[in-house]
């Protein structure tokens, strides 16, 4: 199993480029479903959850094919299987965005209840009540959604929906399935995430009637068919917010190509309050840090978009532990996500978790140690450590961090960290 041996106390420098993102990508995999002409997405990062949900589409009957350039060439016209098995969906929660473009175009879906990191409930019962009330029948049986059209009808139908939460999956199947429903649909409660904005932006290049989108309420009108497009998947705000955090922390100046400000401004405000400058530029961001002894540890709480995004909760907090001060982090979007703090404590952090609160209080250094990821973005904050803790650092169980990130070692490394995968 592959590990990062990560050997601290090198300032970064220079300039990175971030990738497509993955939470555009794959629900931009799933719209091509929605069309039996052929689609193209350009900037589609080398991600374990993209490759996932290529072998997803393929085991459906879908042509899929990627270039060495990074896009990739979707042609679902020979579609023959509209299921998506355990075995596929086991280790990805995205592969319920499967069911909406199942449905709306061939009038019924088979898809496993998913999985993925064990960071809290991610319930599928949102998607379910958004189907049911676009008519589709759901069942659920021996872990399967089992969802069609009844006899008789040829199209879901518009509706209204309004979710008992912010969901982005649940936000983005109903979008996909409502481009071909019968009339109007309305999201109410919406989710307004930039990857939900670019779908959107794809959906209307192959021919949907959409307004709203990037915003809580969103109108879509039901057109018959949808036709092929090219697209280019926009940059991960993600990827991009943990390099802002790694430069951060190690100290140093680095340019993110491709970086979108508009997209980071809960991040890049609370990395200015801690004494960093983040500055937009033409296609990208630029970012310098002292590094993180001579920073204020800055207090937050996760919430929704565009508030600060709970995907960035744990990098922020490896920052957090070797700045000056206290600071409390709330994290209000799931119950499990400070599984990371155990793993900077054996790094030598100070904190202390009450339920969703975590209490932080800077140290003068961080001493390099064998370290576990335990989900996605945990494993990314743990190599934000690494760069500044004092000696080596293991991280292992990787595999999370490639779910995510693309080729993040090769990046750092190109920024001067010393960092190299190990078995």
């Amino acid at each position: 199993m592959d590990k990062l041996l990560i050997r601290g106390g090198h300032r970064l420098r220079g300039e990175v480029a971030i990738s497509g993102a993955k939470n555009a990508a794959l629900p931009e995999l799933c719209a091509a479903l929605l069309t039996a002409e052929p689609v193209v997405l350009a900037n589609v990062p080398r991600l374990q959850d993209v490759v996932t949900m290529q072998r997803l589409l393929a085991n459906m009957g879908v042509a899929i094919t990627r270039t060495a350039e990074g896009s990739v060439h979707i042609d679902a016209s020979g579609l023959n299987s509209p299921e998506a098995p355990y075995e596929l969906v086991k280790t990805m929660r995205a592969s319920v965005l499967a069911l909406g473009p199942l449905l709306a175009r061939f009038g019924e879906a088979t898809v496993s209840l998913p999985g993925g990191c064990a960071i809290g409930s991610r319930p599928v019962d949102q998607h379910i009540k958004g189907m049911q009330a676009m008519g589709a029948e759901i069942a659920v049986e021996h872990g399967y959604i089992l969802a069609r059209l009844p006899a008789g009808r040829k199209r879901l139908q518009g509706a209204r929906i309004t979710t008992d939460m912010v969901t982005v999956t649940g936000t983005e199947n109903f979008l996909m399935a409502a481009t071909l429903a019968e009339g109007e649909t309305i999201l109410e409660n919406a989710a307004q995430e930039p990857e939900i904005t670019d779908l959107a932006e794809m959906l209307i290049r192959m021919g949907a009637q959409i307004e709203g989108h990037g915003s809580s309420r969103i109108r879509i009108q039901g057109v018959d068919r949808l036709h092929g497009c090219e697209h280019a998947v926009v940059a991960d705000r993600i990827e991009a917010g943990t390099f802002l955090c790694a430069v951060a922390a190690a100290g140093g100046e680095a340019f993110l190509r491709h970086a979108r400000a508009d997209h980071l401004v809960a991040v890049s405000e609370k990395l200015r309050e801690a004494g960093v400058q983040v500055e937009e530029a033409e296609d990208g961001m630029r970012v310098r840090s002292p590094g993180a002894a001579q920073l204020m540890a800055q207090s937050f709480g996760t919430t929704e978009y565009p508030g600060f995004p709970t995907d960035m909760q744990a990098q922020f907090m490896a920052l957090n532990t070797v700045a000056q001060g206290t600071a409390t982090v709330t994290e209000t979007i799931f119950e499990n996500r400070f599984m990371h703090v155990n793993e900077l404590l054996r790094l030598g952090a100070h904190i202390q978790v009450d339920g969703r609160v975590a209490v932080s209080e800077g140290v003068p250094r961080l001493s390099g140690a064998t370290v576990m990821a335990t989900d996605l973005r945990a494993s990314a904050s743990l190599v934000i450590a690494g760069l500044v803790a004092e000696g080596e650092t293991v991280v292992d169980r990787i595999y999370h961090l490639d779910r995510g990130y693309d080729c993040m070692e090769a990046k750092l490394r190109g920024l001067g960290a010393d960092i190299e995968r190990i078995k």
